[in-house]
């Protein structure tokens, strides 16, 4: 049954992604009424989220950013049906690299480079990296399994079109010695803005105004390969095309005290966010935990404080 699933669901994506982008972009727009009007797919949260992030936005600004927001959120899902059958061409049309040289120049002197992401921009495209790669550089990614086996399956598979890695997050450390013990130059990509669970916070931050828990493990593990640290700025100039600029963060990753490389990351996303606010993926929860309730998977989702 599951099988069939995956196949079905397969056949279907695979066959809409032949459409032409601006239909897709038509259906983009038929979609945002669903979603938005008649579903209110997750707009308790969402209203939650940027009314504690922008306290100093009036009630309007706020909608503005949230209608924004839904329409980018309805373009991401389009844009990646597309990426099952887009060509090579135009995905490098779509999506545009800079900085791979200076990476490359970090690569002289160490093993890795190290990429932090966030969910912002259209983050499935920056999978695209190994086509901008030079000679000898191995690109790879880190992901978390979905738990529906057929979306799983599905976006596994848009990702390995590109010919970069995908490495399983509980496996990421194993992949990465490995690439150390074969002497590969590698990019890897580690999306850290997501809520760690109780057990992996090691850390809480200053975020948008919150108090909130982060990953650290893409520090620990680029201090134990002595990887070179960069950040991807991810801009979206018109509809359908991205840039991303990659910021050099460190090139010594050992001479950092604890917690600051982690902290320079958030700290670069939040400045992103705020320049355009409505490319963040403001539909997960992430301050579903708090310092001042230990244990709890959940908080209360409070009114929205503008309708």
């Amino acid at each position: 049954m599951k099988k069939a699933q995956t196949y079905i669901l397969y056949s279907f994506v695979y066959l809409f992604s032949l459409l032409p982008m601006w239909l897709l972009y038509r259906i983009s727009d038929f979609l945002y009424i669903i979603i938005y009007y008649i579903a209110r797919y997750r707009r308790h949260i969402v209203r939650k989220n940027l009314s504690r992030s922008f306290p100093e936005k009036t009630p309007e600004e706020l909608r503005s950013i949230e209608h924004r927001f839904y329409a980018f959120l309805c373009d991401y899902i389009v844009e990646n049906i597309k990426l099952l059958t887009m060509k090579k061409k135009n995905i490098m049309k779509h999506m545009v690299f800079d900085g791979v040289d200076e990476m490359d120049q970090s690569l002289k002197d160490h093993n890795f480079v190290f990429v932090y992401l966030g969910h912002y921009c259209n983050w499935e495209y920056a999978a695209s990296l190994q086509w901008w790669a030079k000679e000898g550089m191995h690109c790879a990614q880190l992901y978390s399994s979905l738990r529906n086996k057929a979306f799983d399956h599905l976006f596994y598979k848009i990702r390995s079109r590109y010919g970069g890695a995908n490495i399983k997050k509980n496996e990421s450390l194993r992949y990465i010695m490995g690439y150390k013990q074969r002497r590969e130059r590698a990019v890897i990509g580690f999306i850290s803005d997501q809520a760690p669970r109780w057990v992996n916070i090691h850390m809480w931050i200053n975020f948008l105004h919150q108090d909130t828990p982060v990953f650290t493990g893409t520090e620990r593990i680029a201090k134990k390969v002595n990887a070179a640290v960069y950040y991807a700025e991810m801009t979206r100039p018109r509809r359908g095309y991205y840039n991303c600029h990659f910021r050099l963060i460190t090139n010594d990753v050992n001479s950092l005290p604890e917690q600051v490389l982690t902290t320079q990351y958030m700290h670069l996303l939040e400045k992103s966010i705020q320049k355009e606010p409505s490319f963040w993926l403001w539909t997960h929860n992430r301050w579903k935990r708090q310092r001042t309730q230990p244990g709890k998977a959940e908080i209360t989702v409070n009114k929205p404080t503008y309708d």
